[in-house]
């Protein structure tokens, strides 16, 4: 397998690799444009999606791989994430359990238009429904500040879309051996008081497109965190 970083028109389409399970390696399929994605998916495969346009790396585990075939799968994934960039994340889906995500980048689910959405009356679903939305715009909030990264020397703490304030973790997570970074949105479980907030040692940072506001992050310095420990 090429450890030769992708040409630029690949960065533009989902790039598809098959787990080998003689060679124990990934082998990049050349995909007709006539094909769909989903068709690809076969009980006997363990496939890789590339996504570049949501920054996201998919293993994809057909019903029958088994285990071993899976955690060699896992190991390899990363030195396939860093030919395209270390800010891709990578997660491994079940034949029969795949995430919403996942069904979007393969074709299987009409992505959310967020602007229409927005534009469109006050939505008065089921909670579960809500909450689905809820999930999706975190998503979709993490994809863009997988994309613009973190200045060094600083660490991102607080994000603020719209007039909603979250907190901000990664962590690391062991799957199949193999250690993957998980980063995590979550609503803020203090109380912020009515009235001016002085973000006290944390600088902001402002996301604008055509000179609208997208997100506010409150960015810490590293130095800083190790005074307050």
């Amino acid at each position: 397998m090429s450890k030769e970083p992708p040409p630029e028109k690949e960065k533009e389409k989902l790039i598809v690799f098959q787990y080998n399970d003689e060679l124990n390696e990934y082998q990049e399929l050349e995909v007709e444009e006539d094909v769909q994605m989903h068709e690809l998916l076969d009980p006997e495969f363990i496939l890789l999606f590339v996504d570049p346009k949501r920054y996201r790396i998919w293993i994809w585990h057909g019903s029958n791989t088994t285990t071993r075939m899976k955690f060699i799968a896992a190991k390899l994934a990363p030195s396939i994430r860093d030919r395209y960039g270390i800010g891709f994340k990578i997660s491994a889906v079940d034949e029969g359990n795949e995430t919403l995500g996942f069904k979007i980048a393969a074709g299987l689910e009409e992505e959310v238009d967020y602007a229409e959405v927005q534009k469109g009356p006050t939505y008065e679903g089921t909670r579960e429904d809500l909450e689905l939305l809820e999930s999706l715009s975190r998503e979709k909030i993490l994809l863009l500040l997988e994309k613009e990264g973190i200045p060094e020397g600083y660490e991102r703490k607080m994000v603020i879309v719209n007039n909603k304030i979250f907190g901000y973790k990664e962590y690391d997570r062991d799957y199949l051996g193999s250690t993957i970074k998980e980063k995590q949105l979550f609503p803020l479980r203090e109380d912020v008081e009515d009235g001016p907030y002085l973000a006290d040692k944390y600088i902001p940072r402002m996301l604008f497109s055509y000179n609208n506001v997208v997100l506010t992050e409150l960015l810490l310095k590293k130095d800083e965190k190790d005074k307050q420990n």
